[in-house]
């Protein structure tokens, strides 16, 4: 059995271990303890971490509980399997793993025959649930036996609402896989380990009740869940029914006249409890003091408490060792942790979370600084980045808190890059950024209005831990994204943000003592590298003697920085459009865009350009322009780099996101080239280049990595590129892109709950399982006339399906077919 260090529960678990958080009144690990009675298991060995003495003090040595436990502390971080495998003294046994932190009924009994019954060799216990994605989720053959696991995905990821439990039951063969005192994981090691193998590795579908307490808002919910009667446990106290639900009742309560009672209501050992106080779905621990004339709704408070007189809370957690004044006011979602003190008459607003050793004074109203709407409670990051509306969801004390939620994971002495566009806003919000980020102990070294592949390349030189930059979204001037990198200039991985995620949600956030503040600089000269290496990377004199002319357009963004140069070195020709920084010309909406495009084509075809350039304002993103004046849709865009590109290197191996045209593989497959299909996102684009050693990786969204100079899309180096390649080849685009315009493709977005997805996508998983697919990021399925993209929006409760085929009429039915399985696959 082990247990975490609690973070994301915080403020509840600063004093208190995780296990020994109440539910009920009881530790969440005396439930666990007494599951495990239940179904016959009495040898325990417990792996502490945070606290714990709190958790020897209790349980002792088990024999209260009809068990006997034994406890070990892990000297070092040994991952999950790890430390179970240093805590075995003989591996040569079957052993279940089960988290001290978790509340569930399943019958382990059923669980372990099942397990023997089909030899497995490890058997993973699963369960369904409504939001996959704090999971790991495994796909199971019609026998039980795992044939795909999948560690805390991204909605295009989820296959499946079927999740890893983290209740395991493993057998010898499995444990001895497992090095002894080695950093090693389950889900990340093990398991992918078994699956190479061909072990017998096994998951099992359990009926009943589970939850991680992984969260306040779960926590909550398994109260909510114990109030309504969905969730039974073993109270330990006398069970009374009354006229409107069930009082469990401790030793020694004392419960004065006129009180009265509304649905399950769960009273410790020593509490006292006011006259003509209301009580309502709710549990109030030993030793706490309610005085008369209280209104108690749906809350949960701990030990040793005292509430005054005519106090009212609703949905509200208290933790120890607080005392409530008179006439006090808890609204909706708030969290008084323990030892705070609030004064007579105080109101504490909706959503604040009070933290330990606290006083609020008599009469004060506290208030939170912002009340988060759905997205927020959902996750912070999609795709690397936090988008928001300005202003409204992202604002300049919210930045605050994410920079220094940030330097918190990252830890004192880091070292960050940031950046951003040109626009006020950006200024604005990056310099709330840099406070919390520096208030942490990270140092920051600022490049001020740079391109974002500048920001990468500098990450990519230095001996940086993150970057982060902020911008207009391209596609909403209304909204903000910041997005975050690793130390390298990858965008940042899932499992980091995961982390700043959670110390974000727990307020978690370690500040520096004063002479460890950090230090910011601003950093000079990035300039001048970026183009020295950029200048590198290109066949400089093919591009020269090839004489081109070329319109670009900078769209307001800081590539009017670099271009002129860099043209003028190279021999081109350059008519410039938009190229002056502008604060208050910072994004453009679809309308504008659309009209900058029709303006680049009317000068591109009136000066008898070669070429058109589109740049977004991040200088990521291109759209292009033939020499005919014809805008080129990223679609076609891809097949035409890919067929150039194909033509000038031949390479071995290429990728493009799964969502790419089938007409990229049969361009590689004129030149005998391997196609690689990813995740469709930047981060996998990048990826790819590292994890396949592809040459080349083509975007569908105008963005593009090639080998050598940068490891992520730079639509400046693209740009270039193209014009390397033209002159290679002696081809214009408009002469190429004739071959690749019979591709016929249409989207369609599909309303589906949240709650819905992972259902969706196990039905779907289920149901095309005979035919040829491919599970990459949605589903992608193959019909004889074409093909379909079935993926969760990350953004949106919708499904978006993506059809091609080579007629209007084959996509429009792969459509409508695919349209009505998702909204049939949403019923029970």
């Amino acid at each position: 059995m082990a247990g975490g260090f609690g973070t994301r529960l915080r403020p509840l678990s600063i004093n208190v271990p995780k296990p020994m958080v109440p539910v009920g009144n009881l530790p969440i690990m005396d439930h666990v303890v007494s599951i495990l009675h239940r179904h016959g298991i009495s040898d325990i060995t417990a792996l502490l971490y945070f606290q714990a003495e709190d958790i020897k003090n209790y349980f002792k040595d088990g024999r209260q509980f009809g068990v006997k436990i034994k406890y070990i502390k892990p000297d070092a971080d040994y991952g999950t399997a790890g430390a179970v495998r240093m805590a075995m003294e003989n591996a040569d046994e079957p052993v279940i793993i089960i988290s001290g932190d978790l509340i569930t009924d399943f019958d382990l009994t059923e669980a372990i025959n099942w397990h023997r019954e089909k030899k497995a060799e490890a058997t993973i216990l699963l369960t369904h649930i409504e939001n996959p994605l704090p999971y790991g989720i495994v796909i199971t053959d019609p026998e039980g036996r795992i044939v795909r696991f999948l560690e805390k995905p991204s909605w295009g990821e989820a296959f499946s609402d079927t999740i890893n439990t983290g209740i395991y039951l493993l057998e010898p063969a499995a444990t001895n896989l497992i090095p002894f005192k080695k950093n090693y994981d389950f889900s990340q090691n093990l398991y992918p380990l078994m699956l190479s193998k061909k072990m017998r590795l096994f998951g099992k579908i359990m009926s009943g009740y589970w939850k991680d307490i992984g969260n306040v808002n779960e926590y909550q919910r398994v109260h909510h869940d114990l109030f309504n009667g969905d969730l039974k446990l073993d109270l330990k106290a006398e069970e009374i029914p009354h006229n409107r639900g069930i009082l469990y009742k401790g030793a020694n309560v004392q419960i004065e006249e006129g009180v009265e009672l509304y649905g399950t209501v769960i009273l410790g050992n020593d509490t006292v409890i006011g006259a003509t106080t209301k009580l309502s779905n709710c549990a109030i621990g030993h030793r706490t003091r309610v005085s008369g004339s209280c209104e108690i709704k749906d809350s949960i408070i701990w030990n040793d408490n005292y509430v005054g007189s005519e106090s009212v809370m609703d949905n509200t957690i208290i933790c120890s060792h607080s005392k409530l004044g008179q006439n006090v006011k808890l609204l909706d979602n708030v969290i008084v942790s323990d030892n705070c003190t609030i004064g007579d008459s105080a109101t504490v607003r909706a959503n604040c979370k009070i933290w330990p050793n606290k006083t609020v004074e008599e009469g004060a109203i506290v208030a939170t600084s912002v009340v988060w709407g759905e997205k927020w409670n959902r996750e912070l990051f999609t795709d690397s980045k936090v988008t928001g509306l300005a202003q409204s969801e992202i604002t300049p004390d919210m930045a605050v808190r994410l920079g220094a939620a940030l330097g918190a994971t990252l830890g004192m002495g880091a070292e960050v890059v940031t950046s951003r566009d040109a626009s006020d806003i950006s200024r604005l919000l990056r310099r709330g950024l840099l406070s919390g980020i520096l208030s942490a102990g990270v140092n920051v070294s600022d490049l001020e209005t740079m391109p974002i592949p500048v920001v990468r390349y500098q990450l990519g030189k230095g001996k940086y831990d993150a970057g982060i930059y902020v911008r207009h979204n391209p596609d909403d001037y209304r909204q903000i994204d910041i997005i975050l990198f690793d130390g390298s200039g990858l965008d940042m991985p899932n499992t980091m943000l995961k982390k700043i995620e959670r110390n974000y949600f727990g307020e978690y956030f370690e500040r520096a003592p004063l002479d460890k503040i950090g230090h910011l600089e601003y950093t000079r000269g990035v300039l001048y590298d970026y183009r020295n290496d950029f200048i590198e990377g290109i066949d400089e004199d093919l591009i020269r003697n090839a004489g081109f002319k070329v319109v670009v357009d900078h769209s307001n963004g800081s590539s009017s920085q670099i271009f002129p140069t860099l043209f003028t070195q190279l021999g081109v020709t350059t008519t410039e459009l938009n190229a002056n920084l502008n604060p208050r010309k910072f994004s453009s909406t679809t309308e504008e865009n659309a009209q900058a495009i029709v303006q680049l084509s009317t000068i591109v075809s009136s000066l008898k350009a070669d070429i058109g350039f589109l740049l977004n304002s991040a200088a990521e993103k291109l759209t292009v322009v033939d020499e005919n004046g014809k805008p080129i849709d990223n679609q076609l865009l891809l097949l035409i780099i890919t067929d150039l590109y194909l033509q000038t290197h031949r390479p071995d191996k290429i990728a493009v996101p799964i969502g790419a045209s089938m007409g990229v593989d049969e361009i590689a497959g004129e030149y005998g080239t391997e196609v690689i299909r990813v995740v469709n996102d930047h981060r996998g684009m990048m990826e790819a280049k590292m994890k396949y050693g592809v040459d080349f990786v083509g975007g569908t969204r105008g963005g593009f990595i090639f080998p050598g100079f940068q490891l992520g899309a730079d639509a400046i180096f693209t740009s270039v590129k193209i014009l390397e390649m033209m002159a290679q080849t002696k081809k214009h685009l408009g002469q190429i892109r004739k071959k690749h315009e019979h591709y016929i493709r249409e989207t369609v977005s599909i309303p589906c709950p949240w709650a819905r997805k992972g259902l969706v996508m196990r039905k779907i998983i289920t149901e095309t399982d005979d035919k040829k697919r491919q599970l990459i990021d949605g589903i992608r399925i193959f019909e004889n006339n074409g093909w379909v993209l079935i993926a969760p929006d990350r953004m949106k409760a919708s499904f978006n399906i993506l059809a091609e085929s080579r007629s209007k009429k084959d996509t429009a039915q792969l459509i409508n077919t695919y349209r009505a399985y998702v909204e049939e696959c949403q019923d029970n």
